[in-house]
């Protein structure tokens, strides 16, 4: 996993808009981000695994508010969406399996199911893709749409010798077929964590457009303790264009509107990163259960108050700290940190550069050992 997005550089990205003045590219991205806009598709036999792989991609557990239910109460012909509880914009959607009929164009079939318009699709099958999923496949790639994958999902019968047997057939028919250098990836529905599911992020994070994968980084549950890492790292990214967008605003120095502007950009974030970092007590209490461990064991290990609950008095109260901490700070540190544009306007930028890096280094801690300890106890 340690590989996952890490070609991308937002940060990177978001400098170079400021620095051209490309604020509304910020603000678009920051908007994005908070809210986690993608649409992916999986698509195949409406089975149990299909349904359990779509529940993990949410974090959900079957029975849970907004879990695909087995069976599938739509119509095989007919789509499914299923938006993220906590990620709304996060959409998955269940598209039917594709047709084995001949003659077949695949054209019809994705006009039918809206194939282009989903960031990501997931072709699921259990033994060998069917000839016509391979048709849609390269009449996707034809029309430049890279994003589209082959799952080999695993079933409780398989051990990992049958599945690389299944993964290697698989391989064989998409070459049969005429795919230029295929590749299967081996999932685990229950278990994202284990087998090909990390490295098909990392071709999701070199593939998709950048905010994009990054939106799809903060939507997914933290699988794993480098997934906490790539999270602190996107947000600590988001917090920097967010701050240099707040410097922007206080150009002309009003200290309470620019202090309300902060605190509601800074609860906005950190709302979202408990949320991301599955800190709430919802997502440790579901994860407790998946993993057989008293969720009162898993919601000790969080020692950061925002980690807790994200409230606007614990919000302020670090801002303002922050603020009161800037007369320690060098001023040559903070004009490095700041973008061009907002080297001359008011503090606002360090303060809440610096209150709200502190805040996601304490709360991706909390989520760390929350990981770690979930994974031992599902050893034991």
């Amino acid at each position: 996993m340690a590989e996952v997005f890490k070609g991308l550089n937002l940060l990177d990205t978001l400098k170079e808009s400021i620095d051209n003045n490309k604020l509304s590219d910020v603000k678009d991205a920051v908007e994005d981000l908070l809210i986690s806009r993608i649409n992916l598709a999986v698509l195949g036999d409406r089975e149990d695994g299909k349904a359990t792989f779509i529940n993990s991609l949410s974090g959900l557990s079957p029975g849970d508010e907004g879990a695909a239910p087995s069976p599938s109460p739509v119509a095989p012909e007919e789509l499914a969406s299923y938006p993220n509880p906590k990620h709304p914009d996060f959409r998955l959607w269940d598209l039917p399996a594709v047709p084995s009929t001949s003659p077949f164009e695949p054209e019809g079939y994705m006009e039918r199911v809206k194939f282009l318009r989903y960031n990501a699709v997931f072709m699921t099958f259990t033994k060998t893709p069917q000839p016509n999923s391979v048709k849609v496949f390269l009449e996707a790639r034809s029309l430049q749409r890279q994003t589209v994958y082959f799952i080999l999902l695993a079933t409780e019968k398989d051990t990992e010798k049958s599945l690389e047997e299944n993964r290697k057939a698989g391989v064989e028919v998409l070459k049969s077929q005429g795919v230029a250098q295929p590749k299967v990836y081996r999932v685990r529905p229950s278990t994202l964590e284990k087998f090909d599911f990390p490295g098909l992020l990392e071709d999701m994070g070199r593939e998709l457009p950048e905010i994009r994968a990054h939106a799809l980084l903060l939507a997914l549950p933290t699988l794993t303790s480098t997934l906490v890492t790539q999270k602190k790292d996107a947000f600590k990214a988001l917090v920097w264009a967010a701050a240099s967008l707040s410097g922007g605003v206080s150009a002309i120095p009003v200290p309470f509107v620019a202090s309300m502007v902060d605190s509601s950009v800074a609860m906005r974030i950190l709302t979202k990163a408990q949320l991301s970092l599955c800190l709430d007590n919802e997502s440790v209490e579901r994860l407790a259960r998946q993993r057989g461990i008293e969720p009162t064991r898993l919601k000790g290990l969080r020692t950061c108050e925002l980690s807790v609950e994200v409230t606007k008095g614990e919000v302020k109260r670090r801002l303002a700290a922050a603020e009161k901490d800037l007369a320690t700070v060098s001023s040559k540190f903070v004009e490095m940190a700041m973008p061009r544009h907002a080297r001359s306007v008011s503090r606002s930028f360090a303060a809440m550069l610096q209150a709200l890096n502190g805040a996601i280094d304490e709360m991706a801690t909390d989520a760390d050992k929350i990981v770690s300890a979930a994974a031992f106890g599902e050893e034991k």
